[in-house]
């Protein structure tokens, strides 16, 4: 593929680098080609490969840059930031959108596998857009597994000199996101739930997440595991199969709660990451998306779970 300007319509694209003049010579010539282009250019790296592209752009290009560390908080807020953002590029005349950017290493490390699932997502959640992305993912630093998810998420990768060409590995996201996901237990969950509830109502399903609260967080986010809960509980009485099974792990520094329930969970693949509706419990995952600190979710033989956590059980 070339680098002219992207027709309307996401072109979805990855990187695996080994060093920063391979970073370089792969953002380098695809931003410069959008600016040559007229189009409007934007660049999301962690703060030290931000100042190496800066440095690398001419002084007046005009691209913006995003502080990641705002953008990338969770998927679904991310998804939502850069909707808004695109939206008003083009109300402000842009016919064509470069974004050059990077999940934080943090996220990668704690949270791979609601970003594993954003990767997918926005494959549809941004093709309104006439927009064209190159992800950046470090080889040195950046595990295996999530490589391979990298490399079935992008439906092109970027070469040097700034071209993509198309990626034999792409997996359809309804495809991708249709295949459920190992859960890896939290260090805290090795030892027995405090509080263990059996169809607990949403009102029971907050009190016990309250009363297990031993772990110094600040109150506005254990407030906002504490709705998250209770519209988990909810959704899984509504449109879940009993029983349904809560369980809350509390120590210093983190709160998690799991609920579970015997159905197959949402049929909607991109529930939680993209707005919905109340119907098959839509809206309640995509509130529990945009304010808790991690969100995974998971499919087995015995049904399905939610997993929801405050604070950083990894430490």
């Amino acid at each position: 593929m070339s680098t002219g300007t992207a027709a309307r319509g996401y072109d979805h694209a990855a990187v695996q680098y080994a060093s920063d003049a391979e970073l370089l010579a792969v953002g380098v010539p695809f931003l410069l080609a959008g600016i040559a282009a007229g189009e409007t250019t934007a660049v999301s790296l962690e703060p030290a490969r931000a100042e190496l592209m800066r440095e690398a752009l001419p002084p007046d290009s005009g691209t913006h840059f995003l502080t990641t560390n705002d953008l990338y908080v969770r998927p679904a807020a991310a998804i939502r930031s850069y909707r808004e953002l695109m939206a008003g590029f083009v109300d402000g005349g842009a016919t064509g959108i470069r974004i050059f950017g990077e999940i934080p290493r943090a996220a990668i490390d704690t949270s791979w596998d609601w970003w594993a699932r954003y990767e997918a997502a926005v494959n549809h959640a941004y093709d309104q857009f006439p927009l064209r992305s190159v992800c950046a993912y470090d080889v040195r630093t950046t595990p295996r597994h999530v490589l391979d998810d990298v490399a079935r998420t992008h439906p092109f990768v970027a070469t040097t000199g700034g071209a993509y060409r198309a990626n034999e590995g792409y997996v359809d996201p309804l495809a991708f996101l249709a295949v459920p996901r190992p859960m890896t237990p939290h260090p805290i969950q090795r030892a027995e739930p405090l509080i263990t509830l059996t169809d607990p109502q949403p009102r029971e399903a907050r009190q016990a997440v309250l009363a297990a609260n031993r772990t110094g967080l600040p109150a506005d986010e254990v407030d906002d595991l504490v709705l998250a809960v209770s519209e988990i509980a909810d959704n899984a009485l509504r449109h879940g199969r009993p029983p349904v099974t809560l369980r809350v792990w509390s120590g210093p520094g983190c709160l998690v709660v799991t609920v579970h329930d015997a159905g197959e969970g949402p049929a909607d693949p991109f529930a939680g990451l993209l707005p919905a509706d109340r119907e098959v419990g839509g809206r309640g995952l995509w509130i529990t998306h945009q304010i808790c600190n991690q969100v995974t979710l998971h499919r087995d033989d015995t049904g399905f779970t939610v997993r929801l956590t405050a604070g950083n059980p990894w430490r």
